[in-house]
């Protein structure tokens, strides 16, 4: 198993959580090799810093997930940046 690790810098919540909602959770949890997926962001008002984890069934899944939410991310720039992506192996889960 791969974890697809994401961070971002949330400018606008409401616009990100519908989109999140509507757009990125369908089309990641669809995904080739897709088995579990969390998105996190940090408590407070203003901008906002988000965490995702997602696992897949195999590294290669896990980046072409990534390149697919880099691409969604970069149609709403006033929205959400991309501040970075990055393929872990999962060694332990409980």
């Amino acid at each position: 198993m791969h974890a697809l690790v994401v961070r971002v810098t949330i400018h606008d919540a409401d616009s990100t959580a519908e989109v999140l909602k509507s757009e990125v959770v369908p089309q990641v949890s669809s995904a080739p090799g897709f088995e579990a997926g969390y998105w996190t962001w940090s408590s407070g008002g203003g901008e906002l810093d988000g965490l995702s984890m997602i696992i897949f069934d195999s590294e290669e899944n896990a980046r072409a997930a990534g390149d697919r939410i880099s691409a969604i991310a970069g149609t709403r720039p006033n929205d959400v940046t991309v501040d970075g992506t990055e393929v872990r192996e999962v060694v332990a889960s409980a």
